[in-house]
């Protein structure tokens, strides 16, 4: 497995957006004396003398560091509310601590958001195929189960940044297993030991997998 460093990622992420979204022509030359690109070369992540510049594990892993610069921005803005500048900047140094599926988590956590706050795309990552596959055959909305019902959260799907911060602050977060006691005159809803009443509104943004459902 190799491990790469901060500037190699930065070297990755800005290769990929330059070949595959800005579609530009690349002169190598400024970075041919680069410690961290010639440790890319090395590792067999770029390929200077190719037309395409990046192999084909230098093209996964490019997207995957943009993908991971643009989750990160995702949730600075809509969890954090970090606005302006800062978003890009601190992105820029989160996005190197989104290994090993925390990525996948955050991506779940915010419903799997398309576009970064800057209107950029974010890659599709296994944890997006997944869910649109799921989300046709199984994802119900918290609301729709019936009393006594259990399901598992798959996701939580709103824009509205206060409301996605009362929803972590109560616990209710993807994969945890949740169970519908009420639904008059409020959604009463059971994680764990804890019991939560919630409004129809709220409990529609919670979406659960009808494949975990226990009656």
């Amino acid at each position: 497995m190799n491990i790469l460093s901060h500037d190699e990622e930065e070297i990755l992420e800005t290769l990929w957006r330059k070949l595959t979204e800005d579609k530009i022509a690349l002169n190598l030359d400024v970075l041919k004396d680069n410690e961290a690109f010639k440790k890319l070369i090395e590792k067999k992540f770029i390929q200077p003398d190719d037309e395409q510049i990046l192999t084909k594990k230098g093209l996964e892993e490019g997207k995957n560091c943009v993908r991971r610069h643009r989750l990160a921005e995702r949730l600075l803005s809509d969890v954090l509310s970090v606005t302006g500048k800062e978003v890009h900047e601190t992105g820029c140094e989160l996005e190197h601590i989104l290994h090993k599926g925390l990525e996948d988590t955050i991506c779940t956590l915010l419903g799997h958001p398309t576009k970064c706050p800057h209107g950029k795309p974010i890659p599709r990552g296994i944890c997006c195929e997944k869910n649109l596959k799921e989300v046709k055959k199984f994802i119900m909305s918290l609301d729709e189960l019936t009393k006594g019902q259990k399901a598992k959260i798959s996701y939580i799907q709103t824009e509205d940044k206060n409301l996605l911060k009362k929803i972590i602050a109560m616990g209710i977060l993807p994969g945890l297993s949740v169970k519908l006691l009420h639904k008059f005159p409020s959604y009463v809803i059971q994680i764990g030991e804890s019991q939560f009443a919630v409004d129809k509104d709220f409990a529609s943004q919670i979406k659960v997998s009808q494949a975990d459902i226990i009656d």
